[in-house]
């Protein structure tokens, strides 16, 4: 899909809007786990999540092959939106974004904030991306699929980053949305020439992915009915499931009550907030915790984009509170 040099130039393009995100190793994380732990924190992006990297990279790229483009459409859950919306600010493009009903109203309160122009649309992603491909028609606006090579090539540059910080890695967990993070982990290591083990997450109410890995071919579900929005796919990108089931040794996954009790221990152990795909990837490291006792371990925290009211309802009735202290 692309080579090293490929990737270090979207680097550079990364790095001219951002700085590199930490890879912190949080000690309470590691006492929890057993393991030695280091977290690659995406929430500390300009958007909150990684996907920023990949709307960079695909619109500057875009804008030096097609100049003449005015502006972009897609589809979203949120941070692809957003990622979209901040790129194209910067590259004096305008920004379409469809959203399913009912999304998150914070997320899109940001997207508008970055300057899209925000339509909902539909029950789910899945209904939203099939009208924005129509609307692309009917506008001549870009359409932005929700994986492309180049997109990949921009997230990837965090693989790349952390995988430099620390390539003596045993196993990475990723999330799974639409596919270009774990994509990029396991181009990126591939291309170091590093042998870490890459683990996929996926909600137990949005899992296609896995039954995809499993069946060998796509297979996509009615629904995707997970509060952690960031993993609710429907139907998975046949080349992002060629990469991830040559790359990754398996997927992982996690019911919503599993991602809500590592969005706690991410606050309790380094205060720092995940939205639910951020917080995935721990809630998968803790349901294999005793096959890594004594490893080295990644985690992608993915994005920290998470409603209050989600927050509250995902945290607060399961806390209670004892001697002053907050039990979780």
């Amino acid at each position: 899909m692309f080579d090293l040099g490929q990737l270090e130039l979207a680097q550079d393009v990364v790095g001219a809007a951002m700085p590199p995100t930490p890879a912190y190793a949080w000690p309470l994380l590691s006492e929890r786990l057993g393991a030695d732990v280091i977290v690659k924190h995406e929430n500390h992006t300009p958007i909150g999540a990684f996907k920023v990297r990949g709307g960079l990279v695909y619109l500057d790229r875009l804008k030096r092959e097609q100049p003449d483009t005015v502006g972009v459409i897609s589809a979203t859950r949120g941070n692809h939106g957003q990622s979209l919306a901040f790129a194209a600010s910067r590259y004096r493009m305008k920004a379409m974004i469809y959203v399913p009903s009912g999304n998150s109203v914070e997320k899109n309160r940001a997207m508008r904030a970055f300057g899209a122009e925000l339509v909902e649309y539909g029950e789910d992603f899945q209904a939203a991306r099939e009208e924005a491909y129509r609307r692309a028609e009917a506008t001549g606006l870009h359409i932005v699929p929700a994986f492309h090579p180049n997109l990949v090539l921009g997230v990837a540059t965090y693989a790349l980053e952390l995988l430099r910080k620390a390539p003596d890695l045993d196993v990475l967990y990723v999330p799974i949305g639409q596919g270009s993070g774990i994509c990029g982990c396991i181009l990126a290591r591939d291309l170091l020439g590093l042998t870490i083990e890459i683990v996929g997450v996926q909600s137990t109410e949005a899992p296609s992915y896995a039954l995809s890995f499993a069946a060998g071919t796509v297979v996509t579900t009615e629904t995707s009915n997970t509060l952690a929005d960031g993993l609710a796919t429907r139907v998975p990108d046949p080349d992002a499931l060629a990469i991830i089931r040559k790359g990754a040794s398996r997927i992982v996954q996690v019911t919503d009550d599993e991602v809500a009790a590592a969005i706690r221990a991410y606050w309790t152990d380094t205060h720092n907030l995940a939205e639910g795909a951020g917080a995935a990837a721990l809630a998968a490291a803790l349901q294999e915790k005793p096959k890594l006792r004594g490893k080295r371990v990644g985690l992608v925290l993915s994005g920290g984009n998470i409603d209050f009211e989600l927050f509250n309802r995902w945290i607060v009735p399961e806390t209670a509170v004892a001697g002053g202290k907050v039990l979780v």
